[in-house]
């Protein structure tokens, strides 16, 4: 794998669902990865990544920007509230607005900074208990609350659960996106991405398949 074969498989998804290849953002999930494999993806050209801890990011992204231009970088993993003003300087996009205490938060930077990434509210599709994320059924509501708030809600973001057809879940969110006028949609990984397309993914988040496997510790 690498990343030439993802964006060829991206296409080719594409293509059978009948959209735009441009469509579909990939987010190449560069968490825990040695910095040289980093930068042989930049030096392929591509520029849109995504990050699960501020903390890591900010001790990896600073020096690459200063080489690399038009770095776009994602949060895909949890925000606590009290990095996310760091995490407001950091990152073009955040796909983890959780629960109302990030999003109260968020609003308030937003309107000390005047600026606001593009933000994704996590939904718990399986429900399940280990896993943050708006219940489905609370998620209209809390939608209504963010707008209310004037965040820049840009879509919906989903982790299936390991155990179930993920493609049920990706359907949910994009039904769940529909209803509430939401155009993006962060679902799909190295293992689902395709399956993600075809229910309207609008940005896949892949990581190992395009880095290779992760050594953690």
């Amino acid at each position: 794998m690498g990343l030439q074969d993802i964006t060829s498989r991206i296409e080719k998804a594409c293509q059978a669902a009948e959209r735009p290849v441009d469509s579909v953002s990939l987010i190449a999930v560069s968490k825990v990865q040695p910095n040289e494999r980093v930068e042989a993806v930049l030096k392929e050209g591509h520029r849109i990544f995504g990050e699960n801890r501020v903390q890591e990011a900010a001790g990896k992204w600073p020096a690459f920007r200063e080489v690399f231009p038009a770095i776009e970088l994602h949060l895909i993993g949890p925000l606590q509230s009290n990095k996310a003003r760091q995490a407001f300087e950091l990152f073009q996009s955040i796909h983890s607005v959780d629960r109302p205490k990030l999003a109260k938060t968020l609003a308030r930077l937003a309107q000390e900074e005047g600026h606001c990434p593009n933000l994704f509210i996590q939904v718990n599709t399986g429900e399940e208990d280990q896993k943050a994320g708006i219940a489905p059924s609370e998620t209209d509501a809390f939608v209504a609350d963010c707008r209310s708030m004037d965040l820049p809600i840009e879509g919906l973001m989903c982790i299936p659960p390991i155990d179930e057809e993920p493609s049920l879940h990706f359907a949910l969110l994009a039904k769940i996106a529909e209803r509430n006028g939401l155009k993006g949609l962060s679902m799909g990984m190295s293992s689902d991405f395709e399956s993600a397309i075809a229910l309207g993914a609008t940005h896949v988040r892949v990581g190992s398949a395009i880095f290779g496997a992760r050594a953690y510790g």
